[in-house]
């Protein structure tokens, strides 16, 4: 399933990339600490990691892993408490509140597990709203070109309520690339789906990064998610402790899911117990 392994701690270990392949997301040595009271929490410690342009990534960990942390960090709702970010060249570790809002609108497209789409507001005007923000001229043509990009384009006016959950994330998908975004964060996107309308949303994604070179990072618990990327990225009390290309990807909706057992079995063994015992000290 995977053809490359490796265990790197408070180091940097990463899998070779053909030279010409653009870093869109640079993270160098990143940590954060919260404090509450006179008690810190150090929620990552240490992290590097690299992410190229056209590249599907998931990024998974157990509960207190950090990966909830460096999503926001990835995302820019969030800042380190040390080290450095860039996103599509751009430093972000330290830019002030006003700037971090316009690298959110014009570099990030966010899907969310809960689609957050506003009850009352039709499916062209959901993803009208980030190009508004913005100020971009052209929304309407832009807005409906995205939506028949994911299917909806007999769907232009209706409501969230009067859509599927798969329809109401196919939306959400079509605000987030409205905009041309550097790469889409995408936080356990199938969560709240039946098995049928994962793999549609699944396929969708797949068919961006395939036509359009979409880099895209998936933060998941689900190892079948996970299967359908190009690479996992495993975390541990803050820190990387695997980072694996994988070998053959899924091709969502050709594959039959196996129970979460067994899914969670295999990659957890592989990740977590395949290495030497010295590798995660």
């Amino acid at each position: 399933m995977f053809k490359w392994f490796s265990k790197n701690g408070h180091h940097k270990t990463e899998p070779e990339k053909p030279t010409e392949r653009r870093v869109v997301i640079d993270v160098q040595d990143v940590t954060k600490v919260y404090k509450m009271g006179e008690v810190e929490v150090h929620a990552l410690r240490g992290v590097s990691l690299q992410i190229y342009e056209g590249e599907v990534v998931s990024i998974m960990g157990p509960s207190g892993s950090g990966k909830s942390t460096l999503m926001n960090i990835l995302g820019c709702l969030d800042q380190p408490s040390s080290g450095v970010y860039k996103l599509d060249g751009v430093d972000v570790s330290v830019m002030p509140e006003q700037d971090l809002a316009r690298i959110r609108n014009k570099k990030i497209g966010f899907v969310f597990q809960s689609f957050n789409l506003l009850k009352r507001t039709s499916a062209l005007r959901q993803v009208e709203l980030p190009l508004i923000y913005g100020g971009t001229s052209g929304r309407g043509k832009k807005a409906r070109a995205a939506l028949e990009a994911v299917g909806l384009g007999q769907r232009l006016d209706h409501l969230p309520s009067e859509l599927s959950g798969g329809q109401q994330q196919r939306v959400a998908i079509a605000r987030a690339l409205v905009n041309e975004p550097a790469m889409i964060l995408a936080d356990e996107p199938t969560g709240n789906l039946d098995s049928r309308s994962g793999t549609e949303v699944m396929q969708i994604f797949q068919s961006l990064n395939r036509e359009k070179g979409m880099t895209t990072v998936f933060v998941t618990h689900d190892p079948w998610i996970a299967r359908h990327t190009q690479r996992v990225i495993m975390l541990r009390d803050g820190i990387i402790i695997a980072d694996r290309e994988v070998a053959n990807p899924l091709v969502a909706g050709e594959v039959e899911r196996p129970s979460e057992a067994e899914e969670l079995e295999g990659l957890f063994r592989d990740a977590y117990y395949g290495g030497k015992r010295e590798e995660y000290n």
